[in-house]
């Protein structure tokens, strides 16, 4: 049976200390060369690969014309073809599609008879950089199809034109503070927990402290839980501090459940306190612990999350490393709560994956501790 007793007496006793040892000098030449290779990789400003969904009303060879230079871009790529606006919407609150094109019904009757025509481009302001790139990039296709047409045309200069217009749905005014606030929040809990609890355990095995602890009635999950408890209300203060400021200080609306935020970030931030715990009872040293969270934990956070750095733009392999990242998911989930005020109705794979890394922390966390002790 748990103590709250036994679990409150050791998160009481809970602090912190930093001990050099030669081991962190091996991370100090192999961190560098881990950063060389995720900035070389992951960092890049060019847009590629933008999902796309494309709505035809048109459905004319003048409009299939249009969307193949969509398809013959490397900037954009088409994830599917919608067939009204819930639909259409359903792929941008999803984030399976960054810009919608919506080609009106009398496209070719406007071309033919020589005047302009509007092609709606919807654009997910929540990443406010790539939506700018994107919102460009689709005018600059609308100058090479003006200019297809008019080089075909009996009367060049009487030609008809066609004209996107951008639409940014959730930033209208594409403001970069809306999509870091989110991100911010994510790169906060991971520092708060998984780099703090990487020392709690190891500090016990340092000081010789732990075989004090073994002989007193704590058990094993109970020194675990009490050594996470103040962290994790930490954590929690640490969230709605930024909220707060985000609210008050940089203007930046919270169009979703404030509940439900709090709720996920209680959950990403137990599988990240877990995160450090595990490998403080692993390595059974502070600094190694505490370096390796740092690899582990924040640096993903930081460039394979999606959060500094699109997903879309980066090589195949890195897309597929940044799967096991669990901020990926947390800051779908923030930024889906702020920008554009959606549940867990589209938001629940993303709470399942954060519940799964929670579960699966805790328990790794439970049985190395118990391994240790045998």
């Amino acid at each position: 049976m748990v103590s709250a007793r036994r679990m409150i007496a050791v998160a009481r006793t809970e602090f912190i200390h930093v001990i050099r040892d030669w081991r962190s000098l091996v991370l100090a030449i192999a961190m560098p060369m881990v950063l060389i290779l995720l900035f070389g990789y992951a960092l890049t400003l060019d847009l590629k690969n933008v999902p796309t969904v494309i709505w035809d009303q048109s459905r004319t060879p003048e409009s299939r014309e249009l969307i193949s230079l969509f398809e013959g871009s490397p900037y954009f790529s088409i994830k599917a073809y919608a067939d009204g606006y819930d639909p259409l919407q359903r792929e941008i609150d999803a984030g399976t599609a960054m810009v919608a094109l919506v080609i009106p019904g009398d496209f070719a009757e406007k071309i033919h008879a020589e005047r302009t025509v509007v092609v709606q481009v919807i654009v997910d302001g929540s990443d406010a950089a790539t939506s700018r790139l994107a919102a460009s990039y689709t005018n600059n296709l609308g100058m090479i199809y003006n200019r297809n047409i008019r080089a075909v045309s009996r009367s060049p200069g009487a030609a008809g034109t066609v004209e996107l217009v951008p639409r940014v749905w959730y930033n209208a005014d594409m403001r970069s503070q809306n999509m870091i606030l989110p991100g911010i929040v994510a790169i906060v809990m991971m520092v708060i927990a998984a780099m703090l609890t990487s020392v709690t355990v190891a500090r016990e095995w340092e000081t010789g402290t732990m075989e004090q602890l073994i002989s007193t009635p704590v058990r094993g999950y109970e020194l675990i839980f009490g050594k996470v408890i103040p962290y994790f209300l930490i954590g929690m203060v640490d969230v709605a501090i930024a909220v707060a400021m985000g609210e008050w200080l940089f203007h930046v609306p919270l169009r979703g459940s404030p509940a439900l935020l709090f709720a996920m970030a209680a959950l990403f931030l137990t599988g990240a306190l877990f995160l450090g715990m595990t490998l403080s009872i692993t390595l059974k040293s502070q600094v190694l612990a505490n370096q390796i969270a740092i690899v582990a934990g924040f640096l993903p956070t930081l460039i394979l999350s999606g959060f500094v750095f699109a997903i879309e733009n980066m090589p195949v392999l890195l897309q597929g490393l940044t799967y096991i990242v669990p901020a990926r998911y947390f800051i779908a989930i923030m930024r889906g709560i702020y920008m554009k005020g959606i549940g867990l109705e589209i938001l629940w794979l993303n709470a399942l994956l954060l519940f799964i890394f929670a579960a699966v922390l805790i328990l790794a966390a439970n049985r190395r501790l118990t391994l240790r002790l045998e």
